[in-house]
């Protein structure tokens, strides 16, 4: 071989080349398909045959060992396609994880800032309370949009908190204010259901949301819940958000927080709830409305049992106190509040704003409710209903009752508040027949008459206008005394003639009657309607000595630190009657009870008042009075249907009877003011009647004429204007001469 120079290159070469050290790629370094060769790889060409073994064993066997590493790396390709799979899925998984959380952070910061900055985020005060008490502290109701007073966590019962969190938020005193956990096992619940079965908020997100937001289901309101949820977790305890959230959340029926609802469901207080009550409102929060004991107490029943379990199973309560709890009775709510008390803080919600403005923060409002009484009033009315109610066609009652300064110390508005919460004691309009007649007799009294001035009883007629006495009978000269005790219609309308419509209706608003009357003779037997409280509130002059006093249920209102924001004026009541007029008027509606139409009504106090039954038994009073209280009571239906003969010498003395004799267990007797008046008076000619004590009831309804109060015609312009004496009356017989003297000389 020549040499070469020393400025020759060397170039490698990919020929023949038997020189070591030189790159050479034989066929045998290739990887052979297995398709070709079954693993033979071709010899090189030329070379010793030593040397061309040995290369062709080292290619035969790196051969050989490629071949079976490309085999064995197929089969691991095919064996291990699964965990192929599996590390591909991860990895994707990873990738959309990653994305997800990108596209989560962004959504959040911006729903976040589409809201205000967090610097200015604060607890909203929870809705204003009003909450209601008696005379002597008792709680008459609670108002407002709660309807329940807020109870701290260490007041309220320890099971109502350990019921809520078992069954709502089980990790509630570990998470941060959102439950990845739950989250999960929620959205996993609802995924195997194929329906929305479980939520996944924690507590701390529903008061987020009861605090801030409104109840759509957006993918914002979310966010924001989620935000403000972390914000409470920062600045609020446990504790603190337990006790929030406990006392604003629904309960259903109107009822919002746990005092509220323990109110409404159980009638006592959310600091007496035992375990299975305690269950069942924990067991409300998935449906409120729906679960209501008031709604559907097999459902709220079913429901405090999952409870139980839960609260069970956390090792909140023992085996023995679940299965006691599970066997205590099911609850069951009225469908509304109920109890007569009720009323009264209707009135009293009606009246407040009046009195102190709107109510911004919670208030105490001390009543003049003796609940005692009110509760008295409530049972008579209900067992008297109970008792006739279908024999008598009759289904209302109402019962108002007064002192001497005004103030109200009970008032029944219905049978039943849960049923109908109209109130017919302060509300309901009702035409008062005989028991508005007393105004007709005072204003006989101011204008020179007296208790034993006399009268014919007998048919007379008003322009065309002729009423009756009850069952038509009439009883000839009898004294004022005699015809208002036996409620006499002839005699009650010859005083409205003889003094004028118009004195009635004066005398009437003078004394506290505050509705529209109609000054027309008609006005004599109670055609022009009065409500239960007014009628009652107009005859407490007579108790008090002729004193108007406002009626009234507020004492005094209170902020929760015991300011005072409003207190009951102790001004000047005025004088609305003589102590002569009073005098006289007690001892003639002493007769009434004594020997009259409320004979039913009489207890051995000292007592006077008046019956009175409307057309067609429509409505039937009793309005009477000791120096202690005065109480009307009225019985009859909506819809003004007739009773079946229901006067106010029945049902309505007896409830009277029942109500005053418990108000009065324990009081010391007084007499009336006036008591043992006698005004001396010529002797009048003819014999003073006496009626039977079993004679017949005379409290004659409105209806007991020859037309209609609505059809009646007053009388002409000439006899209201100029009243004439009771002898020149329509078609009345000729009174005697004493009689005729006394109407000249103003007796």
């Amino acid at each position: 071989m020549a040499k070469r120079g020393k400025s020759e290159r060397i170039e490698p070469s990919f020929e023949g080349s038997k020189a070591r050290g030189e790159l050479s790629v034989s066929e045998s370094d290739r990887v052979v398909p297995a398709a070709r060769g079954k693993g033979k790889a071709k010899g090189s060409r030329g070379g010793k045959t030593a040397g061309s073994g040995r290369s062709g064993g080292r290619s035969g066997s790196g051969g050989g060992t490629r071949s079976a590493g490309g085999r064995g790396k197929a089969r691991r390709r095919r064996g291990g396609g699964v965990f192929g799979f599996v590390r591909g899925m991860a990895y994707w998984m990873l990738v959309l994880g990653i994305w997800a959380g990108i596209a989560g952070a962004g959504l959040t910061a911006y729903y976040g800032a589409r809201m205000p900055s967090a610097t200015t985020w604060s607890v909203p005060d929870r809705p204003p309370n009003v909450r209601i008490v008696s005379a002597d502290g008792k709680l008459l109701a609670n108002r407002g949009m709660t309807g329940g007073e807020a109870v701290g966590l260490h007041e309220m019962s320890p099971y109502i908190p350990q019921a809520v969190i078992a069954i709502e938020d089980r990790r509630f005193y570990s998470h941060f204010g959102v439950d990845p956990i739950g989250f999960a096992r929620a959205m996993a619940t609802n995924v195997v259901e194929g329906r929305l079965v479980q939520g996944g908020s924690t507590l701390t997100q529903q008061l987020a949301k009861n605090l801030f937001l409104s109840a759509e289901r957006t993918l914002e309101r979310k966010v924001q819940e989620v935000l403000l949820a972390l914000w409470l977790e920062q600045k609020h305890s446990k504790a603190q958000i337990l006790e929030m959230y406990l006392n604003r959340v629904y309960f259903g029926s109107g009822a919002y927080g746990v005092e509220a609802a323990s109110r409404r469901y159980f009638n006592k207080s959310a600091r007496q709830v035992t375990l299975s009550e305690a269950a069942l409102l924990a067991g409300l929060l998935k449906a409120p409305s729906r679960l209501s004991p008031a709604r559907d107490p097999k459902a709220a029943e079913e429901r405090s049992q999952i409870v139980l379990a839960a609260m069970a199973e956390q090792g909140m309560i023992g085996n023995g106190e679940m299965t006691a709890a599970m066997s205590a009775p099911a609850t069951r709510a009225a469908a509304y509040w109920t109890g007569s008390e009720h009323y009264v803080a209707d009135r009293i919600m009606e009246e407040l704003p009046g009195l102190i403005g709107d109510v911004r923060k919670d208030v105490v409002v001390e009543t003049t409710i003796d609940l005692t009484l009110q509760k008295l009033g409530e049972k008579s009315i209900r067992a008297l209903i109970r008792e006739n109610g279908k024999t008598l066609n009759v289904s209302q009652g109402a019962l108002v009752s007064i002192d001497g300064s005004g103030a109200v110390r009970a008032m029944i508005g219905g049978y039943d508040y849960a049923n109908s919460q109209f109130d017919r004691a302060s509300e309901a309009r009702r035409q008062p027949g005989s028991a508005f007649k007393p105004f007709v007799f005072l204003a006989a009294l101011e204008q020179g008459r007296t208790p034993e001035s006399i009268r014919n009883d007998a048919p007379v007629r008003i322009g065309k206008w002729t009423p009756e006495n009850y069952n038509g009978k009439y009883y000839g000269e009898v004294t004022l005394t005699a015809a208002l005790s036996k409620s006499l219609n002839s005699v009650a309308a010859q005083l409205a003639m003889e003094v004028g419509p118009k004195a009635v209706v004066e005398a009437a608003h003078r004394m506290g009657i505050e509705s529209k009357l109609e000054a027309n003779t008609s006005i004599a037997l109670g055609t022009s309607e009065v409500t239960p409280l007014e009628l009652t509130a107009a005859y407490v002059p007579f108790a008090n000595g002729g004193y108007r006093p406002e009626p009234h249920f507020i004492r005094r209102v209170t902020d929760a630190s015991g300011k005072v924001l409003y207190e009951a004026g102790h001004g000047k009541v005025p004088r609305v009657i003589s102590q002569e007029a009073v005098a006289m008027m007690n001892a003639m509606m002493a007769e009434t009870i004594r020997s009259g139409t409320a004979r039913k009504a009489a207890f051995g106090w000292p007592a006077a008042g008046k019956t009175g039954t409307s057309q067609n038994s429509r409505d039937a009073w009793f309005v009477g009075y000791t120096a202690n209280l005065t109480t009307g009571v009225w019985f009859g239906n909506d819809d003004g249907s007739p009773t079946k003969n229901v006067t106010g010498g029945s049902l309505p003395a007896l409830a009277w009877h029942d109500f005053m004799v418990a108000a009065h267990e324990g009081v010391k007797v007084a007499s009336l003011p006036g008591a043992g008046w006698r005004k001396p008076i010529p002797d009048v000619p003819g014999p003073r009647p006496v009626l039977p004590a079993g004679s017949p009831e005379d409290d004659a309804p409105a209806a007991a004429t020859t037309a209609a109060p609505a059809e009646r015609e007053p009388a002409t312009t000439a006899s209201i204007g100029h009243p004439v004496p009771a002898a020149d009356v329509g078609d009345a017989r000729k009174k005697p001469l004493g009689s005729i003297m006394d109407v000249i000389l103003g007796n």
